[in-house]
């Protein structure tokens, strides 16, 4: 969950670099942040640590440094206190640490260390790394790191500093790091976002190795390390393909908005797939004994409307499950089922825990990410990139629409209709664009300021537009913390409609298609109950209280429909006063169990 930033070279500002990347990973945690340089003008580890967002930082000058580390925390072991902030230090102070992920034996560490007499600061797992560190330390920095890594259990992403050490050591294991490399000088993050306004040129770290970053003069080297045997691994550099200026809110008030907004555009960038590979991968399809479609949070969602999506259009059986509750399906796996796996990360840990449970039973993956390299698409055997560029809001928004259009595609290919698919998304994302205009985003904010204040509110859809109403509460809840419920329309008499009364808000997601005049009838049953109807449709009717139009693009409606419903979620967060950007307990990311 948490930021990771990390600098080693040449300039003597170092500690305001990280300072900066630090603050473009947010997104990643933001409960509290602190930073750990080595100072210049004398061998010693400075340590700055706060609670609260580091966006709100508006900095002192720092001492020169050429390396420092930095953490933005989202807190798992321990409160949100100073002391619990990252870096975690030795008892001697010599050695910092910022970690991300969950030492699962680091009870048992902690106990050990305390019996030799070691003394804990903190209440987080993440202070047992530097102690370790510390009881290792004669036999050198390096050699220590390496011993103290090999006494931990658990998912992690480590970067740490020692004072009169011109080293940066890191290590992973299922926690996601990555390196940057720019001019005689290097950096280390958990997401590419840190340091794109200086490199694009990345390196990959795979699980159970680690890299030595080290100054040579003027220059910085590296060295990656497999932790198993360590020998040491040869790493090809990869250029992002994304833009800075992607990663900047530039003249939008929030990311969330912001990133609604790149719906104009993205929808054609996902769809935008080499047509042999989409075909090789609609014949795997086909052939497989079994297909299972697995992500977490919004990307299940999508997951769920892949399912109607291949079942409609191309008349193929598939099964939606949940990452987390993947391994209770292990029996049925065999080296002739397909796994589909989604994740705008990349990074999911449960994700990435299910494809293990398929890999041992010899079963091939595909996968949709967002991040190129990430840990889930290395682990694919096929794999597609959506296009979406950097999403740093929480929320996601046009990673989840990327999502959908490049599932949708691939049903028609499916069906043995790919270009009937590629020319329906062209024309929806064409439509996509007339309808994101200021005069809409100023119709829906005046939706939103007649219901931000109720505590509940309801969404129903039929279909293929069922995920999108579970989706469409998701968004609402992260954002605007009302609290909001998905149903399938056909079942409120089977209970949820007891929870309908006077002026509640119920949003109905329709389509015209065959579904469309059974969910208006379930529309006018709530409304009989007191419901206040929001209507996202084609067309309006005499039912709804409010009417959000949409446009008529018959099976792509799930991707407009869910639009509007983030537009409202944006709003509603703001008119309650919330940040949509930063929603509590939450973090972009979710790299820990």
């Amino acid at each position: 969950m948490c930021g990771i930033f990390g600098y080693l070279g040449n300039k003597e500002n170092s500690t305001e670099m990280v300072v900066e990347g630090l603050k473009r990973l947010e997104y990643r945690g933001y409960d509290s942040w602190g930073l750990a340089s080595i100072l210049q003008e004398k061998p010693a580890i400075e340590i700055v640590k706060k609670v609260g967002k580091i966006s709100d930082f508006k900095g002192k000058k720092f001492a020169k440094s050429h390396i420092a580390i930095g953490h933005s925390r989202w807190a798992t072991h321990g409160g949100v206190t100073q002391v619990n902030a990252h870096p975690q230090t030795s008892e001697k102070g010599g050695i910092a640490v910022v970690h991300n992920g969950i030492i699962e034996n680091y009870q048992e560490l902690r106990e050990e260390l305390a019996q030799e007499g070691h003394k804990f600061k903190s209440e987080t797992d993440t202070e047992v790394i530097p102690h370790l560190i510390e009881r290792y330390i004669e036999l050198g920095f390096e050699k220590a790191f390496r011993k103290a890594l090999a006494r931990l259990k658990g998912r992690f992403a480590i970067v740490v500093v020692g004072e009169k050490q011109e080293t940066i050591m890191a290590a992973r294991r299922g926690s996601p790091m990555i390196v940057g490399k720019g001019k005689d000088e290097y950096f280390v993050a958990s997401d590419i976002p840190a340091f794109l306004p200086y490199t694009r040129d990345v390196m990959y770290i795979d699980d159970n190795e680690m890299l030595i970053i080290k100054k040579n003069g003027e220059k910085a080297e590296i060295n990656f390390f497999n932790l198993k045997d360590n020998s040491e691994i040869e790493k090809r550099i990869v250029e992002i393909d994304w833009d800075y200026t992607d990663a900047e809110k530039g003249d939008f008030d929030h990311f969330m908005l912001k990133e609604i907004m790149d719906q104009k555009e993205t929808i054609c960038r996902a769809i935008n797939q080499d047509t042999k590979e989409i075909m090789k991968v609609a014949e795997r399809i086909k052939g497989a004994y079994g297909t299972f479609l697995v992500g977490c949070g919004t990307a299940g969602k999508v997951c769920m409307a892949g399912d109607y999506f291949l079942s409609k259009i191309a008349q193929k059986h598939v099964n939606f499950v949940v990452a987390s509750e993947f391994s209770a399906y292990h029996h049925f796996l065999t080296d002739k089922t397909l796994m589909v796996v989604v994740s705008q990360s990349g990074e999911t840990a449960d994700v990435l825990e299910a494809m293990e449970v398929a890999k041992k039973k010899g079963v091939q993956i595909l996968s949709l990410v967002n991040v190129e390299g990430s840990s889930i698409q290395r682990q694919s055997d096929y794999s597609f990139l959506i296009n979406a560029g950097p999403e740093k809001a929480v929320a996601s928004t046009k990673a989840a629409t990327s999502q959908l259009s490049l599932l949708l595609m691939i049903a028609y290919a499916v069906a043995g209709k790919l270009e009937e698919g590629r020319k329906l998304l062209i024309e929806s994302a064409s439509k996509i664009n007339d309808m994101l205009n200021p005069r809409y985003l100023t119709y829906i904010k005046a939706v939103a300021e007649k219901i931000y204040e109720q505590e509940n509110m309801y969404i129903i859809g039929k279909g293929e537009n069922y995920p999108m109403a579970l989706e469409s509460a998701i968004k609402i809840q992260e954002v605007s913390y009302i609290h909001a419920e998905g149903f399938a329309a056909g079942e409120l008499k089977h209970g949820p409609i007891a929870l309908i009364e006077g002026g509640v808000p119920c949003l109905v997601l329709l389509s015209k298609d065959e579904n469309y005049q059974d969910v208006i009838n379930n529309a006018v049953e709530l409304k009989s109950r007191g419901g206040y109807i929001i209507g996202i449709s084609p067309e309006n009717n005499e039912v709804f209280d409010q009417w959000i139009k949409v446009p008529d693009v018959n099976g792509a409606s799930p991707i407009v429909n869910i639009i509007p419903v983030q537009i409202l979620a944006y709003y509603l967060a703001v008119l309650r006063g919330k940040n949509p950007d930063m929603p509590r307990n939450l973090a972009k990311s979710v790299t820990v169990k």
